[in-house]
């Protein structure tokens, strides 16, 4: 199975559109894109297509199962009801852009994003820069692993890696306690697995809603679809009910972890040396640290006014406020499912269309812009 594809001989002058990031989102605005005869290049950081997902911890699976796993034009190959490896959604990934032939250029990180003196989007990369008439930012949610301040506190011998880095329990010493910080999927997968080989000490801030994988006989991705859970519109007022509740755990229970002998704690509030402090005034000695603490966006590489507000990029339903420029597969962007793997596609297919009418449409006066120089 091919792990890359070339981009198309010959550099043209203009792009009709440059999508950074050829993930599951790219790939699938790939496809609209090539059925509609764009001329699209889609750049990407990493060395393989699917590599984000590769570099995942070992042991890890989708909760969705593979009839739910689907980009458009093309089912993910496995039984209905079985949930794919990490490694499966990987080799999906590449085929999926080998068998649509779309046009992607790897080892290719975009450092820095503006516009030039005649309005094109350009992008600067290693290897050049690259322009285009519109620009999609496909990168995901999974940009910077977020590590607190209060790490800082850890006696330098103790191990610690976020999330990101865990493979399999062999990256820890073996017998000792582990402190995960954090109870949401990844943490609380990572608690289990490791609880099989050492004690763990679970930190607990925010506990997230926890549902089993299956009930009444079916998976749970079946009632969550047929109720319309991941199609709720963003901007209802359920929508925003279910964004402050928080991620949903799936199949794994912190009461079944309990009863295992898995040991719970409230909010780490400080780090000692090896001694952890949470908020009811407890301690415990640890080994090792692992931060299943989330990431953190980073747009430190856009440089086009007017897209990041407050640290976030301001969009509606993918369009920002800069004619041209629109973000994909971002949580909640247009519903619950917009930055899951079988759910992408919906929103794929709308931002292609709008991304056309907004090609044909006239452009109104706008400001000169003035060149940028890349710092």
């Amino acid at each position: 199975m091919p792990t890359s594809l070339p981009c198309p001989a010959g550099q043209r002058e203009l792009l009709d559109v440059l999508v950074i990031g050829a993930g599951q989102a790219g790939l699938a605005l790939g496809h609209h894109l090539a059925a509609r005869g764009a001329d699209f290049l889609l750049v990407d950081a990493g060395p393989e297509i699917g590599s984000s997902w590769r570099s995942r911890w070992d042991s890890l699976r989708l909760f969705s199962p593979a009839q739910y796993d689907s980009l458009p034009g093309m089912p993910f190959p496995a039984p209905a009801d079985t949930h794919p490896s990490k490694d499966d959604v990987a080799d999906y990934l590449a085929a999926y852009a080998a068998h649509f032939a779309l046009p992607v250029r790897l080892n290719s990180p975009v450092l820095r994003l503006h516009r030039d003196a005649d309005g094109a989007f350009a992008a600067t990369t290693p290897t050049g820069t690259l322009r285009a008439k519109q620009v999609v930012v496909a990168t995901g949610p999974f940009q910077t692993p977020h590590i607190p301040a209060l790490a800082d506190g850890l006696d330098p011998q103790v191990p610690q890696l976020h999330s990101a880095e865990y493979r399999n329990p062999t990256q820890l010493p073996g017998g000792g306690r582990v402190l995960v910080v954090g109870a949401a999927n990844s943490g609380l997968q990572i608690a289990a697995e490791l609880a099989t080989t050492q004690p763990v000490t679970v930190a607990v801030g925010t506990r997230p809603t926890e549902l089993p994988q299956r009930i009444a006989g079916r998976d749970l991705f079946f009632w969550l679809t047929r109720s319309g859970f991941f199609t709720v519109p963003a901007h209802t007022r359920i929508a925003r009910r279910l964004r402050a509740r928080g991620d949903i755990v799936i199949g794994t229970r912190s009461r079944t972890l309990r009863r295992r002998g898995m040991d719970f704690r409230p909010r780490l509030l400080h780090l000692a040396g090896r001694t952890a402090t949470f908020a009811d005034g407890s301690t415990v000695d640890v080994d090792a640290v692992v931060w299943a603490t989330g990431y953190r966006p980073d747009h430190s590489w856009l440089h086009v006014p007017g897209v990041v507000v407050d640290g976030q990029v301001r969009h509606d339903a993918g369009v920002t406020d800069v004619r041209g420029m629109y973000v994909l597969g971002l949580p909640w962007q247009t519903c619950r499912g917009s930055a899951l793997l079988g759910f992408v596609g919906a929103d794929a297919a709308t931002l292609s269309k709008r991304m056309a009418a907004d090609a044909t449409r006239p452009v109104r006066s706008e400001p000169s812009i003035q060149a940028v120089s890349p710092a």
